[in-house]
């Protein structure tokens, strides 16, 4: 079943009738609608970081589980000794460390939209070392795809939407 405006705006009413959300203008109505988008995209793309530092530490479960894609930080160091095939052995553990402590501050900073557009323009910068081991943990390839694109396309969208509402950056 469809909804209807007149579906929605009754939802969107007290038990009184009267609106929850006056909004006058399509101004207003637009800039709802960016804040909304922009507080969705920094919930997704945070999380995707998030996420993927608490596998890398193991919190899903062992390796070989369903659903784990490194279960040991070990194991992340193995495939980024892989993507880092010229760098020599002794600085892949510093740069695993590094990843790891990278996504974790963008994942924390985006969501909590501390410094936005630093923080997505840098998370920009970090997605493509960690999505490729998710096709095991989605469970095919267009899941890894959506995942590729969520962590390119978002920081972009942040970096342009200019909307800092409901955001840590707001109240400072």
């Amino acid at each position: 079943m469809m909804a209807t405006t007149e579906t929605l705006r009754g939802v969107l009413r007290t038990s009184r009738g009267q609106p929850i959300l006056k909004l006058q203008s399509a101004e207003q109505r637009a800039s709802l609608a960016l804040d909304l988008l922009s507080l969705g995209s920094r919930s997704a793309l945070g999380v995707s970081f998030l996420l993927s530092v608490s596998d890398r530490l193991g919190l899903y479960g062992n390796p070989g589980e369903r659903g784990v894609s490194w279960g040991t930080f070990e194991r992340f160091l193995g495939y980024a000794a892989k993507v880092n095939a010229f760098a020599p052995a002794w600085i892949i553990p510093f740069l695993g460390a590094a990843a790891t402590v990278l996504e974790l501050l963008f994942g924390v900073t985006v969501v909590l939209g501390l410094a936005l557009r630093w923080a997505a323009s840098a998370a920009r910068a970090c997605s493509s070392y960690s999505v490729q081991p998710w096709r095991s943990r989605l469970g095919s390839s267009r899941h890894s795809t959506t995942l590729y694109s969520l962590r390119c396309a978002a920081p972009y969208f942040l970096g342009l939407a200019d909307s800092n509402r409901w955001t840590v950056d707001s109240l400072l």
